[in-house]
């Protein structure tokens, strides 16, 4: 069990789809190879179930899935594994294939799906998730019926929907806004409303398009869910799902949540995750962004070499991050004292005022904050605002970064 909160004894069970959803990002293609060290490092991590993709593509994707189950069965640290299908027996066959111990069954179960995807009837969808589920559990296995575009489904006939697979043997519910289209307070009331009817499992699978996915799947398990869908960096069809990290650390931090989870790691996952999938992660990116313990307005800077909680919720070694001063051209005199003191320097106050005219000077003109060899160096730096002013376009301080060579060449061709 990933995650408990001693309150109210309630448990919430992480369920990774880094390796399903994620995957299913336009234009992201995970190597063999590549889907097993990330299933390893999920693992390693503490989550409780991994989706880990879809057996009927066959070839490479049953391959990669059926190399996961065994070096999972193999470990000590082995966790339930999830394949996805549809409301069809044959995919089901594929995940017995497969040897999985877990299958989502997904079915659409909006009006506007059944209708102009699926051309069929209410009647025609309960009856095919209702065959679907019974032959998974006549198999043996664990069963999360997906009700795909249920935020978009009439309440009234999702609790049937609910109702019907329970009654069928199934294990959990999970809650699609496939389209991201709900907001926290709205999906509070609605997944309070169908766990009172159904008292069933729930888990929330939200997505990104308006920017609420993590918001949103903490608000449904508020709302009574006890099962979270994640994927690592929010990695996801369109605007991505919730993400692995960001739900996790507002569970501890914002709601008090304890777990096992070791988010010490979430760092290494995430860049692996982030090279793996040949997607970019942002440095503004919630919990493992490069700048997320970055400090360089003087007010702020000032007051985290005070004390860091002045403005950090937590210690950045608790996700494997490291907290830097930045001198910019926001900076204040105590972070230009703070940084020479690094290099065993210590400033004068009328000398850390004319670094700091220096200093605002010089990255105004560099566009950026300065590195720091550029900060150990006055002179350097002296030299650098002398040359601009003479006419220089921009400099590049050792070691020489190949990349921002080509851009400075870009810009002045341009020119």
């Amino acid at each position: 069990m990933a995650i408990r909160c001693d309150s109210d004894n309630r448990e919430i069970y992480i369920v990774d789809t880094t390796l399903r959803d994620g995957e299913q990002t336009a234009g992201v293609v995970f190597a063999n190879e590549e889907k097993v060290v990330i299933a390893d490092m999920l693992s390693d991590l503490g989550v409780d179930q991994l989706e880990v993709g879809i057996p009927t593509m066959g070839g490479d994707e049953k391959e990669a899935i059926k190399s996961i189950v065994k070096r999972n069965r193999n470990s000590s640290n082995a966790k339930s594994i999830m394949a996805w299908n549809r409301a069809v027996t044959s995919d089901i066959e594929q995940s017995i294939d497969c040897d999985v111990d877990a299958v989502a069954i997904s079915i659409s179960v909006s009006d506007i799906h059944i209708k102009h995807k699926l051309r069929t009837s209410r009647q025609w969808v309960l009856e095919n998730m209702i065959k679907s589920v019974e032959y998974a559990k006549k198999n043996g296995l664990y069963v999360s019926v997906n009700g795909e575009d249920a935020s978009r489904a009439d309440r009234e006939f999702l609790v049937e929907f609910i109702n019907a697979a329970k009654k069928a043997g199934a294990d959990r519910f999970r809650y699609c806004d496939t389209v991201g289209i709900m907001e926290p307070f709205k999906l509070r009331d609605e997944i309070w409303y169908l766990y009172d009817k159904t008292k069933f499992d729930i888990e929330m699978h939200t997505h990104n398009d308006f920017g609420m996915a993590t918001a949103n799947a903490i608000a449904g398990l508020m709302g009574g869910a006890n099962h979270v869908g994640v994927t690592v960096n929010g990695l996801g069809e369109r605007a991505g799902n919730a993400a692995l990290e960001e739900v996790l650390m507002a569970l501890i931090y914002v709601y008090g949540y304890k777990t096992d989870i070791d988010t010490r790691k979430f760092k290494e996952v995430s860049e692996y995750v982030s090279r793996a999938s040949g997607r970019f992660l942002p440095k503004w990116k919630a919990i493992v962004g490069e700048n997320t313990f970055v400090h360089e307005s003087g007010i702020h800077a000032d007051g985290t070499i005070k004390n860091p909680m002045n403005y950090e919720a937590y210690d950045p070694a608790v996700v494997g991050l490291e907290r830097q001063i930045v001198i910019g051209k926001h900076s204040g005199k105590a972070a230009i004292v703070n940084k020479f003191k690094e290099y065993d320097i210590k400033l004068s106050d009328a000398e850390a005022k004319d670094i700091l005219s220096l200093v605002r000077a010089t990255t105004v003109r560099l566009k950026r904050s300065l590195f720091d060899k550029e900060k150990a160096d006055i002179p350097i730096v002296a030299m650098t605002a002398n040359a601009f002013e003479m006419g220089m376009n921009d400099h590049i301080a050792k070691p020489i970064d190949v990349e921002k060579v080509e851009e400075v060449l870009v810009a002045l061709l341009k020119e």
